[in-house]
């Protein structure tokens, strides 16, 4: 399961519901929460978000708090 995927799955949200109000088909959505190798573009993130109820600057720091950037040596 992806970043995604375990975000929504704490919210209990439908996913079939997600892919009606934002128009990203469900087999999108399974991706996008399934396949670790899938990119989740800045707006279907917006719109997920949006059909979720839920802020997205808050969604994008808990999706990316894993990264960082890379040390620089001098």
């Amino acid at each position: 399961m992806t970043k995604l995927g375990e975000f929504l799955a704490k919210k209990s949200v439908n996913k079939s519901q997600i892919a009606r109000k934002t128009g990203l088909s469900k087999a999108r959505i399974n991706e996008l929460t399934m396949t670790e190798s899938a990119k989740l573009r800045l707006d279907e993130m917006y719109l997920i978000a949006l059909a979720i109820d839920t802020d997205p600057a808050k969604m994008m720091l808990e999706l990316c708090q894993h990264l960082q950037l890379k040390e620089l040596e001098e």
